[in-house]
């Protein structure tokens, strides 16, 4: 393997992970904002719900608890985790090869 080879490698496992770590923290946020009850009338609040939700439209209305922050914490921090777990595992394998 040439060593010109290997660092795109490394690249673009750092790349995935770095996008990964981005979407996680972006669902993140939403969860926090939500929690502590952020003014949805707030352009970034607005940003970070549109973009969190769209992330999390696979997961959002997946649990039916009958607390709403609880149905909140688990499908954004679901989603959030299953980025992360395979988003790294991408990256971990782009990296070694």
């Amino acid at each position: 393997m040439s060593p010109r080879y290997r660092t795109g490698s490394t690249s673009a496992g750092t790349v995935v992970a770095v996008i990964a770590d981005i979407m996680a923290v972006i669902l993140g946020l939403w969860i926090l904002m939500y929690l502590l009850d952020a003014n949805r009338g707030n352009e970034l609040v607005q940003f970070v719900h549109d973009a969190a939700n769209w992330l999390a439209g696979w997961s959002r209305d997946l649990f039916t608890f009958d607390e709403a922050w609880a149905r909140v914490v688990a499908g954004y921090g679901l989603a959030a985790a299953v980025y992360l777990f395979i988003g790294h595992a991408i990256a971990n394998r782009l990296r070694r090869h």
